[in-house]
């Protein structure tokens, strides 16, 4: 009975706190897309970051690149060596996701497999 206790009291000790929205999966997303892809799109505009880096010995590149902005140029604000991938299955690992809040839109691409036109390093900043 006393090494009962004894647990219960160290599982207590080592529960996380209450459950939240979280930061950048949960809410932390929508409010990012909605305040600045909603500003953005006030514009007409979209704003987009990108890094690659080629992996030596081979044709592949690991790629992050993601935009935020209105709807009709959210694959602008892309590199072009990732635009046709995005929602894609073409590579090794292809992850993307997309988040719309009416006129604002918001996409995000990991891909790591061979990507014509992609340098060796690439760092790609876009305001359009």
């Amino acid at each position: 009975m006393a090494s009962y206790a004894r647990m219960s009291e160290e599982k207590r000790r080592w529960t996380r706190g209450p459950g939240g929205c979280g930061c950048l999966s949960g809410c932390g997303t929508f409010v990012f897309v909605f305040l600045v892809g909603g500003v953005l799109s006030l514009f007409g505009s979209v704003f987009g970051l990108g890094l690659s880096v080629g992996i030596p010995l081979t044709q592949s590149n690991v790629t992050l690149a993601g935009s935020i902005g209105t709807k009709a140029k959210i694959m602008e604000g892309l590199p072009t060596y990732v635009r046709d991938r995005l929602a894609g299955n073409q590579n090794f690992i292809n992850q993307s996701g997309t988040l719309t809040v009416g006129p604002a839109e918001g996409a995000g691409i990991f891909v790591i497999g061979a990507q014509d036109g992609a340098p060796a390093i690439d760092l790609y900043v876009v305001l359009r």
